[in-house]
């Protein structure tokens, strides 16, 4: 009997191509660094609730997106968010005519890829540093010295930077995800005891070291105790003030906020700061998915492709259907 596949990461990505190896009756194993799955999809638990720090939203333009996406619905895993969105530029508010359906995890983002995972056998708060192989089979090597194998397949769904040196026995592989910039973006939530007096609920920002807020209660599902609020600073400014503390980061860009929204901002009675450091893929890419199939080893994510959600799942998508064609 041929050993399990290995798949690294437990975002978008991964495990959408898990779906599709256990659907085709494969036997696999996940590992994540992480508390639990979701990726940048990730919902960070908080005294104000559960906050989405990394994507905000999805869209879904690709026909077989669009489809999941609805199954998705049906099952009560997403539905639709519909704000009252607004662009702020030179300082100055304006309603957005954007009508892109976007779409939201319920109660939470990491709602999605808590439901995609399922039952699936994975291991947490597991970080792989090393993927080799042997005569025949891959091992995998974690930061604590702990060895896991053998495995007959190993698909490799994290950042393109973490990917590089996992893809080492596959050099045209690691130079392709080495060529990969990704973009770093601090996220905030804010938190007030009561509304702040204005109808914004979504905002995409240019000229300023934000590029995006959120009113996070106004997502369906949400806990509304709190004025919830969520900002993302720019790649440049983000890219600026990398080492920046969290503390200085909060007062930063709650500063900006204040100045942007229009309305009194008294001092939050809740704050929060994350660093995405691969939040997005500076450019898109046209590969799908990397493959070595001689070798066994894949690697996907939305670097692969877009960027967006969308593109992690085409490229999960992809990776496994690669995979399950070399082994027919």
């Amino acid at each position: 009997m041929m050993p399990p596949i290995a798949v690294i990461g437990t975002g978008i990505a991964g495990l959408s191509a898990a779906q599709v190896l256990h659907a085709a009756g494969q036997s696999i194993e996940l590992f994540d660094k992480s508390r639990g799955s979701g990726g940048r999809m990730a919902s960070k638990r908080s005294e104000a609730g559960s906050l989405d720090l990394g994507a905000q939203y999805f869209t879904a333009r690709d026909r077989r997106f669009v489809e999941v996406v609805q199954q998705w619905q049906t099952r009560g895993w997403v539905t639709q968010w519909q704000p009252s969105l607004y662009n702020a530029q030179d300082g100055q508010l304006s309603t957005s005519p954007d009508e892109q359906v976007r779409w939201v995890g319920i109660p939470h983002m990491s709602a999605i890829t808590h439901a995609m995972l399922d039952t699936l056998p994975a291991r947490f708060n597991c970080r792989i540093t090393e993927v080799f192989r042997g005569d025949r089979y891959w091992n995998l090597l974690d930061a604590d010295g702990n060895s896991y194998g053998p495995y007959s397949q190993v698909i490799i769904a994290i950042p393109a930077p973490q990917a590089t040196s996992l893809l080492a026995a596959a050099p045209k592989l690691a130079g392709a995800a080495a060529s990969v910039a990704m973009e770093p973006t601090w996220s905030v939530a804010l938190g007030f005891n009561s509304a702040l007096d204005t109808r914004v609920e979504g905002c995409f920002v240019q000229d300023s070291s934000l590029d995006w807020l959120a009113r996070n209660h106004s997502k369906p599902g949400r806990n509304k105790q709190l004025d919830t609020w969520v900002l993302h600073a720019s790649s440049a400014w983000s890219r600026q003030h990398l080492d920046l503390s969290g503390e200085a980061v909060i007062e930063q860009l709650h500063g900006a906020f204040a100045e942007l929204i229009g309305c009194a901002v008294p001092p939050p009675s809740f704050t929060l700061a994350h660093r995405w450091l691969y939040a997005r893929p500076a450019q898109s890419h046209q590969w799908g998915a990397l493959a070595d199939a001689d070798l066994g080893l894949y690697a996907c994510g939305d670097w692969c492709l877009s960027g967006r959600v969308e593109g992690a799942w085409l490229s999960g998508q992809e990776a496994a259907r690669r995979l399950l064609e070399h082994l027919q």
